[in-house]
This record gives C-alpha cells, structure tokens and sequence, in this order.
C-alpha cells in the first residue's frame, strides 16, 4: 500500500531509540523527510545517519520538549532544512516511573517522590503540548496535517504502581480528542496509539531485553500470559509491530480516522 507520505516534513520526537527510532526509519522508508528528536544528540544523529545511509532524508533534532523555546527553535530549524513546513507529528517522546532498584517494581503513588510527578508529567503532557502547538498553526494554515500520539494501555485501563504515569497518558488521550474536534475543519486529524510492554534494543536486560526467553527470564513467562498475541507467538511486541500503525495514521490513507485511540499492545486492553 502507497502511503503517500513522499516529501512530506515528519517529526518525531522521543525518535533517537526504540519505537521512535522504528517510527522514523518507517516514515523515511515511505519516503517522508524525518525530523528525529531525542533529548540526547548521539542519538539523533545516529538515526538521521541510518535513514541517510539508506537513501533516505532526515535531520537529527536535539531538544528538551518540556522547554517550549527548544521545540520552536527545533520545529524552526526542521523548516528551514527542509524548506517546507512539518505536515506530521509523532509524539512519542515519553518517561515511565523510575524502579526503587534495578529490576524492582515502580513504586505506589503514596511512595512516588513529587519531584517524579513533575517529571513525567512534564515531558509525557507539557511535552506534548508544546509540540502540538508549534506545528498546529502551519497545519492550519495549509488546511491538513496528521498528529499521532504515543500513549499507553495504561492511560486507557489504569496500572497499579503507575498512577501518575496512567493520568498523563490519559490526559493526552484526552487532549487529542479535543484537539480533534477542534481541527477536523481544518482537515488535521489527531490519534492515539495505544501500548504494552515493548521490547528493543536498547533496553540492556530483564524481560523486555529482545533476547530475553522464557526460558532465560522468568518475568517474560509471566508477562506473556497478559498479552494474547504474546502467548501465541512466544514474545512481546517490538518497534516494528507499532510503526506500520503509525506510518498509516500519518498518512492520507487515514483520512477518516480522527480522535480514536488505537491498541497496538497485543490484546492487553480490549476497550
């Protein structure tokens, strides 16, 4: 399927490893111009020099989205390399709650530090808000434009030892739907996509490490039974089973598709 995203200016924030990195690669590989942010420059750059290496055009972005001075001299810098402006967004750049100790479980909100509150709420809302509204007014103007956000089952179902991290990626659900309602006249459409645990390669060890196995993890075999499709094909999900998804909705193939949140978790919510 010709997704139509040839030429067309796509940022992608949190783009430097993981799903992001796999985002970036897929919208490069359908021809898109990427923008890959990530807080950290290295790993920017060395995404834009994969997609470069395989054909592909892509700028490295370093930013820190909390700032909104960051994003708009990021989105600035995108349009002036590109010569055109951003026509999709994915906002995937996220933080999780930090583990009381290496393998350990995230902690209760009564036993969350406040100063973790403002840190994911900072980069998972405020992040994403900054970035909407550096992008929306030229999608305005042009009358089109697709924003896809990165959220979690969590934000849909709740998670136990993960409540403020649950409220933020409910919030930007639910940002995303009035945001839709808003510029569907403008012809922007606004989704979210929903998901599980994911494994990849930068993730060094434990159950969501790609080499992990049930019989060298304990924890995947547990895991595996809470996702539907994992029990059938004896793994979690990785970066290439979302980023298809997300090339889709980026596209004008997903013109009717606006305001919804997409599970893309292997069958752990079914909301």
């Amino acid at each position: 399927m010709k997704l139509g995203l040839e030429g067309k200016v796509a940022l992608v924030t949190g783009g430097g490893q993981g799903v992001g990195r796999q985002i970036c690669i897929e919208l490069a590989a359908e021809g898109a111009r990427v923008i890959v942010n990530d807080l950290f420059a290295e790993r920017a750059e060395a995404v834009a020099a994969e997609i470069a290496a395989a054909g592909g055009q892509a700028l490295a972005a370093p930013a820190d989205i909390t700032r909104a001075e960051e994003v708009e001299a990021m989105v600035a810098k995108g349009m002036a390399h590109f010569d055109a402006p951003v026509a999709v967004l994915v906002n995937n750049a996220g933080i999780i709650p930090e583990r009381r100790e290496k393998g350990g479980r995230t902690p209760p909100f009564l036993d969350m530090p406040t100063a973790d509150w403002a840190k994911i709420v900072n980069l998972n809302v405020y992040g994403t808000m900054h970035c909407c509204r550096s992008v929306l007014p030229g999608m305005v103007e042009r009358k089109g434009g697709r924003i896809v956000n990165i959220i979690s089952e969590a934000g849909r179902i709740g998670e136990a030892n993960m409540a403020v991290y649950s409220g933020a990626k409910a919030a930007i659900a639910g940002f995303g739907k009035a945001l839709a309602r808003e510029h569907g006249r403008h012809a922007i459409t606004v989704n979210s996509v929903a998901l599980g645990a994911v494994s990849h390669a930068g993730i060094k060890d434990g159950p969501l490490n790609i080499h992990a196995t049930v019989e060298n993890d304990e924890r995947l075999g547990k895991m595996l039974n809470v996702y539907p499709i994992s029990k059938g094909v004896g793994r979690l999900s990785r970066p290439e089973d979302i980023s298809g998804l997300v090339a889709f909705l980026a596209s004008d193939r997903s013109l009717f598709i606006t305001g919804q949140t997409i599970g893309a978790s292997g069958g752990f919510a079914m909301v």
